[in-house]
């Protein structure tokens, strides 16, 4: 193996970790039968959903996703 697998074969383990911890720390996103009755995506919380914790981590995910999926096609190119 060469050095360049071997740094980029760690950046892939890393980046495939970065992504399984993102993934587990994001909350649902069903809110369930209760949500649906009472119209939970009304709330004054769901306004500002784009600077929540939740749409970072969704951001974070697809970045990290995205570096993950580069790195193997890189490796299997290689």
């Amino acid at each position: 193996m060469s050095t360049l697998t071997i740094i980029f074969t760690i950046l892939q383990v890393l980046s495939g970790l970065a992504v399984m911890v993102i993934v587990l720390m994001q909350s649902g996103k069903s809110a369930g039968l209760s949500g649906a009755i009472s119209g939970g995506a009304d709330t004054f919380l769901g306004k500002g959903k784009g600077k929540s914790l939740d749409a970072k981590l969704a951001k974070a995910t697809k970045w990290f996703a995205l570096v993950f999926v580069l790195l193997t096609l890189v490796l299997n190119l290689i």
